[in-house]
């Protein structure tokens, strides 16, 4: 049997994995949402392509980055992630909807969950993964 101090390490580096995998997609929603908040041009005619009217940018862009300030909080990381589940599902929708390629909001999600379970033991011993 391994001792802690043998396996410290390996779990350092994925405690490591998960804040960088986490930090992706939580630049990329903080970005968007600040752009959304902001409202310029190509934001306001990405909104009319894809059939949302200019008003809904603010409480949209508000929504993001609350749900990302949420997820950024130890505390409150599980409820953000799933918060944020919910955001990308309606994003992947909307691009569903209109017909254009839907992969982005899914691999966000991905990286959100995965980020989330290699830093978070709670969320480890939930949702064991078994060899």
């Amino acid at each position: 049997m391994q001792s802690n101090a043998e396996t410290a390490p390996f779990w350092k580096k994925m405690l490591w994995a998960g804040y960088i995998m986490s930090t992706l997609p939580v630049l990329m929603l903080l970005f968007s949402g600040v752009m959304k908040l902001a409202k310029p041009a190509p934001v306001v005619e990405g909104f009319v392509r894809l059939g949302y009217p200019e008003s809904l940018a603010l409480g949209i862009g508000i929504v993001e980055l609350a749900c990302a300030v949420i997820y950024v909080i130890p505390r409150t990381s599980v409820l953000g992630a799933i918060l944020l589940t919910g955001f990308l599902g309606g994003a992947t929708a909307t691009h569903v909807r209109i017909g254009e390629p839907f992969f982005m909001p899914i691999i966000l999600g991905v990286l959100v969950w995965g980020g989330l379970f290699l830093r978070d033991e709670r969320l480890r011993a939930l949702l064991p993964l078994r060899r």
